[in-house]
This record gives C-alpha cells, structure tokens and sequence, in this order.
C-alpha cells in the first residue's frame, strides 16, 4: 500500500498549523498572558518557545520524514527495539486518550455556536445567570452527548477523505477561514468604547507578576502549543518527501501559532473590557465572561455567533490532528485500509468519550483518587504523558539515534542553510541534547506536584 503524502508544503503548513491552533491558543492563552504579567509574559513565553517548543517541534517532525512511518514505527526504526517501538506507541495513544475528552468540550464550543445562531447565549444580565446556563447544559448528558456526536461526525468526514483530500484540503480552507474570523473580531473589538483599555492590560508588562511559577506556565504552553509528545508532528513529518526542508516548514508553523495566540488575546480583552468585566476570570472565561459581555454588547449576537465559529473551527483541526497517529499506525502496522481504520477510530474516541460527559453529570458521585473521572484523566494524558512522549522524542533523536544522523537528516534539504548560518548548528545541539530535555523535566516535576 503506497504511504500517504501532502501534495504540497503548503499543505503540510496547514495541516501542522491547524492541529497547533486549538482551544489552548484562542482560550487558554489569553487568560495566562492576562494573569501572569501581559507583554512580559509573552517575552517569557517566546524566549520559552525558542528553547523547547521549536526544538521539541522539529525533533518530532524529523523523526516522522526520516522513518515515513506512524509513530511506533518510526520510533522503532531509529531506536531499533522492542522500547522504542513501545515509546512511539505511548505518544499515539497519549494523543488518542486526549482526543476523548476534547472533543467533548468542542461538543459544547459546538453547542454554544448553535444556541448563539438561536439567540440563546446572549440574552443574560448577570454572572450568575451565566453560569447558570452553563452548569444546565453541561448537566445535560442529552445535549453533551448530541454535540460531542456532531463534532465527531464532522472530524470524521474529514478524516475518511485521506491526506490530501480530507486533512490537507480541509486545513487550507478552515485555517484561513479561521485567521479571517479572527481578525473580523479583533477589528470590531477594537471600536469598542474602552477598548484602549484592554490592549493596555494585555500588552503592558507589568514584571511585578512575574515569579519561577510564570516561567513554569511559559515552559509548560510553549510546549503543548505545539501538539507535541501525542505523536501528531511525527505522523505528519511522515507525510512529508524526504528532501522537504523541515526548518524552512516548521518555523512559519510556529509563526502562525504564535500569531493567531496573540491575535485571540487582541479580540477578547477589548471585548471584556469594553462591558466592564473582570479580565482574569481564568478558564471560565470562555463560557461564562464572554457570553455576558456579547449580551451587554451592541451587536453581540454577531460577536457571539463568529466567536464560537472560530472556536469550533479551531476544535476540528486539533482533533483530526489527535487522531491520524492512531489511523496512521492501523494502516502501516496492521495493514488496515484508510476507511476501516478511520472508522474505527472515530467511533470508538467517540464511545470513549461518553463516560466523560456522564462523570461531570455524577461527578459529586463518583470519584476516583478524589478526582473526577474527567479530571483524573485529563491530568494523566495533558500532565504527564504528553511530557514523557516529548522527552522519549528528544533522547531518541539526540542519543538513541545519536545528534550526529539526526543533523545530517536535518540539513537534507535544506539547500546550504546550515552552512551559511554557523550559529544554527550549535543551537539545535544545544537544545536538542541538553536544554529541551532539562526544562520537560521540569514541566513533569511541576506537574507531578514535585517542583
């Protein structure tokens, strides 16, 4: 069976870049910048991304083009034992654990744009009546469970078209649709009375919040940022030609990630702003903050409906992304054809997920280690397997494989880049054997309580 390829590297720059902007980047690192330091976080941030995100990104993406093979294929390939072929397979399944659960929450993203089109989610006038609302629904295992099987209907059509029909097609056209809603937003924010206000207090430094914990949230998003330690970037490194320059493709992935992360900070907090709402409500402030600031708002209805699009666009690119190891590592292990693994893929991340919805309608029930079934699984895929799936990436390459093999893969292609930049050989060295390893370390300890 031929291996899949993108047809061009634009192709590969959509596809990666869809799977890295996600609900982390419009949602969560909004909310981060805003409580750990505005601007200054974000110099953190860049300077974080710069030592892990990227190297980790490009180990990752190397190790997919070098093997042309899923995860646990490639990882057995360049490892060459029964560990590293059990490794690879740790990060699909990380990846698959993850698409369980997230997309239940793009199931109520999905929810919240259908019921924004009905005029049901901007017509509050308190916080409480928010909140309300929210804990109704999601308390609704009728409605979870309807959304979170739409969105898989959707991923899933995506994915039972192939590489370039499906993920490749679908990420050139919903990607820049993204970026266009984004950017309708943030204009529209910004002619808000107020709006000043907003940009001021997410892109003024304020170094006083600045303490060892706002380098640990840097660390820790400047990694998952990227889709990393779940096997994605390998799969989709796989699909790439064997002479394609990887860091020329890498980096405008990174750009657009840290772009379109920037850009949903500058949409929401004029919005905030401008109603005289709280800006550090945290993680609720996608389902409670800004449907009581589109209800306030003149226009809110088009705010809310293009908001929740762009969210649920955001969602269906990172989850596809989750799922194609798992796909990928049926066809070239198994020797599954395309449709018998998408389908039994799909199907079960979607039986997979229905205890999910159902724990948080028991979750004052049941609880496992204290945890919710959600929270307790949320934790072990997001806290400490995708860290460890990262790590294994970057001692594969860098010892296992040896720096030496890994550079010279790495400058095939690349048409003399290294040799007329001497500095960039000593940097992916740097990185790659020593400093990237050192700071996953630290993300896991700080997640595992122990740091």
């Amino acid at each position: 069976m031929k291996r899949a390829s993108w047809k061009s590297k634009l192709g590969f720059i959509f596809a990666a870049a869809g799977s890295a902007v996600g609900l982390a980047n419009i949602w969560r690192f909004p909310y981060i910048v805003g409580q750990y330091g505005g601007a200054a976080f974000i110099c953190i941030y860049l300077v974080c991304l710069f030592l892990i995100g990227f190297p980790v990104f490009i180990s990752e993406v190397l190790i997919g083009r070098t093997a042309q093979k899923n995860p646990a294929g490639a990882f057995k390939k360049l490892g060459g034992d029964s560990f590293w072929t059990g490794s690879g397979l740790f990060t699909v399944i990380t990846g698959f654990i993850i698409s369980s659960f997230y997309s239940v929450i793009a199931g109520w993203v999905l929810g919240y744009l259908i019921a924004s089109i009905g005029g049901l989610s901007t017509h509050f006038s308190s916080l409480a009546e928010v909140q309300s609302y929210f804990k109704h629904l999601v308390g609704n295992p009728v409605w979870g469970l309807a959304f979170h099987l739409i969105f898989m209907v959707l991923c899933f059509g995506l994915l039972f078209l192939g590489v370039r029909k499906g993920l490749e097609r679908g990420s050139k056209i919903l990607v820049p649709f993204l970026i266009v809603i984004l950017i309708a937003l943030v204009i529209s924010g910004l002619s808000l009375p107020g709006s000043e206000k907003g940009l001021a207090f997410y892109f003024k430094p304020n170094w006083s919040l600045i303490t060892p914990t706002t380098f640990l949230i840097a660390l820790g998003h400047s990694f998952f940022t990227l889709s990393l330690g779940q096997g994605t970037m390998v799969t989709y490194g796989s699909y790439l030609s064997p002479k394609d320059n990887i860091p020329k493709s890498c980096f405008p992935i990174a750009l657009i990630d840290t772009f379109i992360a920037l850009l949903a900070g500058m949409a929401i907090f004029p919005i905030v702003f401008s109603v005289g709402l709280s800006p550090d409500e945290g993680a609720p402030l996608i389902f409670y903050t800004l449907p009581l600031a589109f209800s306030q708002l003149k226009g809110g209805y088009i705010f809310a409906i293009l908001f929740f699009l762009l969210l649920t666009l955001a969602a269906i690119t990172s989850q596809i992304s989750a799922l194609e190891p798992l796909i990928a590592y049926l066809m070239d292990e198994k020797k599954w054809r395309r449709k018998k693994a998408v389908i039994f893929v799909c199907l079960t991340s979607f039986l997979l997920g229905i205890p999910m919805i159902f724990s948080n309608f028991v979750a004052h029930k049941f609880l496992v280690f204290g945890h919710s079934l959600w929270d307790l699984v949320s934790m072990i895929a997001l806290d400490i397997m995708v860290p460890i799936g990262g790590f294994l990436a970057l001692i594969l390459i860098a010892w296992r494989w040896g720096f030496k093999k890994a550079y010279h893969a790495l400058k095939e292609g690349t048409e003399g880049l290294f040799e007329r930049n001497i500095l960039v050989k000593g940097y992916f060295w740097l990185s790659l054997k020593f400093t990237a390893p050192l700071l996953v370390i630290l993300i896991f300890l700080k997640a595992i309580g122990l740091f």
